[in-house]
């Protein structure tokens, strides 16, 4: 494998190949992540992250499209991270990197890779914080990360990204249902899509009455704006990059972009600790040695111990060795 640092220069070049292997590095869980995360760490931290979320059939795939057209006319260079199911099979997204973005696949100022979910129910795998980075280094001033669209559980996508874009459209289950599915307790900017469809002016009045329901700003809060587009034929999305200028511009002025960082790195250093204490409980489970996981378990079925008291004895044991 080429030397890390060889690659991460390559990236930082522009070079699609390069990224493409260092995001590799990150969903394999490659022995050289470690080294490649701490080579990438002083070129990060300017690229602003998207995040466009949203139930299946909302048109998410043709609005990130849309969205890069617009960065694109402005001279940015876009990375997208679409999040897929995974195949059941080989663990790998079921949709391809190109299929739904042709009229980018050849701009060398785009990177698309499909990311598999692997089963992560928040529809976000542990790595797509990692392969942000990545994307961040390599130069990306925009990265736009596309949900799988599994319901309740895709609002993780709020955590990783500094302003959470959240779709919805006439006929797909209205607001009622997105308030059900938790998304309109993240959204920074809501857009109904399709709104040549009849009802779309009446799934706008209703998504601003469930917003307003129960809200609590103070001045100078945030107050999500409600766009309406018709991302196939690229109608109103000048005023959703309008709109995500303000967000971050709001972030910028009030220290919020800071605040939202932290807390994603908060979340990023506990996932790769709680990786690596699996992986350690894991091996501990299939050496000979390490009996102590089965005879806690033995304990509590007893009912010598409690099973609380087991952890924190098992605990003891993974983080003292």
């Amino acid at each position: 494998m080429a030397d890390v640092g060889h690659l991460v220069e390559r990236a930082r070049q522009g070079d699609a190949r390069a990224v493409a292997r260092l995001i590799s590095l990150v969903e394999d869980a490659s022995p050289s992540l470690r080294e490649a995360m701490a080579a990438l760490m002083p070129y990060g931290g300017k690229a602003a992250v998207v995040g466009v979320t949203g139930a299946p059939g909302v048109g998410k795939s043709t609005s990130t499209s849309a969205l890069v057209t617009g960065y694109r006319a402005r001279g940015a260079r876009v990375g997208v991270l679409a999040v897929d199911p995974s195949s059941p099979f080989s663990g790998g997204a079921l949709l391809g990197d190109r299929v739904r973005m042709q009229e980018h696949a050849l701009d060398r100022n785009v990177y698309i890779r499909s990311m598999a979910s692997r089963g992560h129910l928040g529809g976000l795998s542990w790595s797509t914080p990692q392969a942000l980075r990545v994307l961040d280094a390599a130069g990306c001033d925009v990265v736009l990360v596309e949900t799988v669209g599994v319901g309740q559980s895709e609002v993780e996508v709020a955590a990783l990204a500094d302003t959470t874009v959240v779709l919805l459209a006439p006929g797909m289950g209205d607001a009622i249902q997105a308030a059900k599915a938790g998304i309109l307790e993240v959204g920074d900017i809501y857009v109904v899509n399709k709104a040549d469809r009849d009802g779309a002016d009446a799934t706008v009045r209703e998504l601003r009455h469930m917003l307003t329901l129960g809200e609590r700003r103070a001045p100078g809060d945030w107050r999500p704006p409600i766009v309406k587009t018709v991302a196939a034929r690229g109608e109103g999305m000048q005023d959703v990059l309008d709109a995500l200028d303000a967000h971050r511009n709001w972030l910028d002025r009030t220290g919020g972009l800071n605040r939202r960082r932290t807390r994603r790195a908060a979340a990023e250093i506990e996932a790769i600790a709680l990786a690596a204490l699996r992986t350690r409980m894991g091996d501990l489970r299939s050496s000979r040695s390490s009996a102590g996981l089965d005879e806690l378990s033995a304990a509590v079925v007893a009912g010598k111990t409690d099973p609380y008291a087991a952890a924190d004895r098992l605990v003891e044991g993974l983080t003292s060795g």
